[in-house]
């Protein structure tokens, strides 16, 4: 222990303060009465003694006088900092260096201390030099470099640069694209969270929908306009917004940040960045291409342009410049192509659009560059030598690539000329803008001319063409067919003559121009065959009538037909002429009966029997009808091993014997159902006498782990032949751990699905009990136990490792395997003792 009053300096200081140092290092000041003290001295002395009692607790760390280093937070106050302890022969301290007027030594005690607050915006890190003195005033140690570094508090609310900011934005800008920028700074340590500013946007006026129209990057300060502002800002409706702009420190993450705002005044101008109304472009253009055709502008300066197309056309004859000028790059042809779309793009120099697309849109005008085109080289027109004057006999028929409903494309007809011009030059007249002929008088002939060839000139504004007009006189229709023969009598057919037979040949004449609508004779029957049993063709060149069988003749049903024929002309017949008995026949048609053999109900009889049913056991009826309703007598042929008999009358057909299908594995026999001609049937059967079983070359398999839905195909066969598609039932067997685990549903006759009904199966072979029943009479039924494996699969789904089986009895072939395995072990080691006996005897 030591007390303060053995100090010699300052004595009027320590001579009221001892010092204890108590068990564990620790010093006590002891704090005594000082009031003997004059005031001029005693203040600043008292101040620290009084300090240095209110801060006992900070004093805890001393040590010897070495080079250190102490982190301290600014502020505070007056603090100690640490004691260095003295070794004889030193008796006190002294510090020097970066004091600044805040940091000392106590030279008895070594006691560093504060006595102010440290400001680590004024100054971060304080050097010092520390050493100890002997009685002399003498360097005992030292000196020692004391580094005290400030640590920073958050005591500075973040600043604004701006009291007020300012910004223009375009109308229908793009959505997060910058328009301007707020910043602030923060005089605290930039390496903490005390900088870290973050900003937001308090209040937005006016606000007129329910999303702020702008918005504010929290870490840079861009402000941009939001997706409902892109949308919504205009500045016909509100060209004036101010925004309430806040910046936090702490990284705004506590209640405890400091917080600044700024107002930000933002002025909304109309957007430069509008699509250009459509464009309209002259085809076949001879100006000096490419042709300035519009200019676009964005709203954001040195911003790239660039054209998209919205067709993918082979070249697109526009481009655009760095000014927003846009070109077309060639002349256009209408006839081509009419109309043309693309986009026009502003990009940043990261290629990132700056601008929303603008749908550029071009109409090619025409001009008129096309003439006239005849729709055929020559048209041809056939008019009736009776027509009347007026009467429209044809169209001919120009085009004009021109575009339509325009002038360019408008067309005129006029008659050149006309060969020959007899009676008169005259004969035609074409309507100017329709190209209708007509006739101006009564006057065509065929007798005087046969053929008129005409030139018509089919013209627009600017060009002209010749098309030919070829019109053909016809003789008019004035003479109806007539009949060689009113009757041709009867013709006696078998009711099995074969259909497309010719029966009867008939032949009419026309006085009417041969080769014409005029003269040519279409037969039909007028009456007698309703059912069209006969059908009646015509040679085109004598108008000779073929009368031919059209559908199978019956007898039973129609005996005779009393026929009827008449003959007209396809051209129709002119006013005052009629069709009369002239173009009627007669004609009857016998059909004599064909003794026809009975005819079975069905074309193939199946049936199905076990092969162990009782002789006299009935199997099936077979039935057959005779088309001239004589009785139909059945019977049995080629039944060799005697196995059937039938009952003549009724055609049931019983076992005569007992039925072996091991012995004749396709039983065949004919049926046959007679009347006195007679006929015969086949009658196939087979005997069910094999269970279903399951048809799959290997076993099914799901992959581990399952994730539910998962289902697989299984099929099943029955080795008994069938004269139909076999059918099949599927089910499980009827216990609760197969029920709970498994389900089986159909597919179709031969097929099921098997699916698991949970995903919480282990990875190994489970043995699913299947039933299957097939379709026999009786049904036959078989159990299998079905191997499922749950296995894990490799990426072609396939299992990739053999899956360990459950313990189960060796198949009868895997029991005969180890029993010669067994055999042929016993049988070497049997040999084995043997020679070796030998071997010994031997010796």
């Amino acid at each position: 222990m030591f007390s303060a009053n053995q100090q010699e300096s300052p004595p009027l200081y320590y001579n009221k303060i001892t010092c204890k140092r108590l068990n564990d290092g620790e010093l006590l000041f002891v704090c005594g009465d000082s009031r003997h003290l004059s005031a001029a001295f005693l203040h600043p002395f008292l101040y620290l003694s009084q300090a240095m009692c209110q801060n006992l607790g900070d004093l805890r760390v001393t040590g010897p006088l070495k080079d250190m280093n102490f982190s301290i937070p600014e502020g505070g106050g007056v603090r100690f900092i640490y004691q260095f302890t003295s070794e004889p022969p030193a008796v006190s301290f002294r510090a020097t260096g970066e004091k600044d007027g805040i940091i000392d030594i106590v030279p008895r005690t070594g006691i560093l201390f504060l006595n102010g607050s440290l400001d680590w915006e004024t100054k971060a890190v304080h050097r010092l030099q520390v050493e100890s003195l002997d009685e002399k005033g003498n360097t005992v140690k030292g000196p020692y470099t004391v580094t005290i570094y400030v640590e920073d508090i958050n005591d500075n609310p973040p600043e604004f640069d701006q009291i007020k900011y300012t910004g223009v934005v375009r109308q229908n800008s793009r959505p997060g694209k910058p328009f301007m920028y707020i910043h602030a700074t923060d005089r605290d340590d930039p390496t903490t969270p005390h900088a870290q500013l973050t900003y937001s946007i308090l209040h937005h006026f006016p606000n007129p929908y329910k999303e702020m129209l702008f918005q504010i990057n929290n870490v840079t300060g861009a402000i941009s306009p939001s997706k409902m502002g892109s949308y919504y800002l205009d500045p016909q409706k509100q060209d004036t917004f101010t925004l309430v702009v806040t910046v936090r420190d702490m990284a705004g993450m506590t209640t405890n940040a400091f917080t600044s705002s700024a107002d930000v005044v933002i002025t909304v101008k109309e957007s430069l960045w509008k699509a250009p109304p459509t464009i309209r472009i002259q085809e076949n253009s001879t100006q000096v291409h490419p042709v300035n055709i519009s200019q676009v502008h964005s709203n954001e300066p040195d911003v790239i342009y660039d054209i998209f197309e919205k067709e993918k056309l082979s070249r697109l004859p526009f481009s655009i410049d760095q000014n927003g000028v846009i070109y077309v790059t060639e002349p256009l042809d209408r006839e081509k192509k009419d109309t043309y779309a693309f986009f026009v793009v502003t990009k940043d120099n990261t290629g990132e659009l700056v601008d929303k697309p603008l749908h550029i849109h071009v109409i090619v005008e025409d001009i008129n560059d096309n003439p006239p085109v005849c729709e055929r080289a020559l048209t041809v027109i056939e008019v009736q030598e009776n027509e009347g004057a007026g009467s429209n006999i044809g169209t001919l028929i120009a085009t004009d690539m021109d575009e339509e409903n325009t002038l360019n494309s408008r067309l005129r007809f006029k008659i050149e000329s006309q060969v020959p011009a007899v009676p008169t030059s005259n004969l035609f007249f074409i309507q100017q803008d329709t190209g209708i002929l007509q006739l101006t008088s009564r006057s065509l002939n065929k007798r005087i001319a046969s053929n008129y060839s005409l030139k018509v000139l089919v013209s627009d504004e600017v060009f002209q063409t010749i098309c030919d007009v070829q019109v053909h006189v016809i003789d008019i229709n004035d003479q109806i067919p007539i009949f060689e023969k009113s009757d041709y009598h009867n013709v006696t057919v078998a009711e099995s003559l074969p259909v497309g037979t010719v029966i009867l040949e008939i032949q009419a004449t026309d006085g009417d121009e041969p080769g014409t609508g005029s003269s040519y004779i279409i037969y039909q029957m007028k009456e007698g065959d309703p059912n069209n049993t006969f059908i009646i063709e015509t040679d085109s060149e004598t108008n000779r009538g073929f009368v031919k069988v059209n559908k199978a003749l019956d007898f039973e049903a129609t005996p005779v037909y009393n026929l009827v024929i008449n003959a007209t002309n396809p051209e129709p017949l002119v006013l005052g002429v009629q069709y009369n008995s002239s173009s009627l026949t007669l004609f009857k048609v016998f059909v004599t009966n064909v003794d026809e053999p009975p005819v079975f109900h069905k074309t193939v009889y199946k049936g199905e029997v076990s092969e162990d049913i009782p002789v006299n056991t009935l199997v099936m009826t077979v039935e057959a009808y005779d088309p001239e309703g004589d009785t139909v007598r059945y019977s049995l042929k080629g039944d060799v091993r005697k196995w059937l008999r039938i009952d003549s009358t009724t055609g049931q057909i019983y076992t005569a014997s007992t039925l072996d299908r091991e012995q004749e594995e396709m039983y065949t026999v004919e049926v046959v159902a007679s009347d006195p001609s007679g006929s015969s049937e086949t009658l196939p059967l087979d005997v069910n006498d094999n269970p279903p079983l399951l048809a799959m070359d290997y076993p099914p398999f799901f992959c581990h782990p399952l994730s539910g839905g998962e289902r697989a195909l299984i099929q099943a066969d029955d080795a008994d032949e069938q004269w139909w598609y076999s059918t099949f039932t599927f089910s499980l067997a009827d216990d609760m751990n197969t029920r709970n685990n498994w389900e089986i549903s159909k597919v179709n006759a031969t097929h099921a699905y098997l699916s698991p009904k949970h995903a919480n199966f282990e990875e190994k072979v489970y043995n699913v009990p299947v039933i299957i029943n097939d379709n026999g009479k009786p049904p036959l039924e078989r159990k299998v136990n079905l191997e499922v494996n749950i296995c894990k699969c490799s990426s072609e789904k396939s299992c990739f490792i053999e899956v360990q089986r459950e313990h189960s009895w060796p198949t009868t072939g895997q029991a005969i395997g180890i029993l010669f395995g067994v055999l042929l072990i016993i049988g070497s080691c049997y040999c084995f003792i043997t020679l070796k006996k030998k071997k010994k005897q031997c010796m």
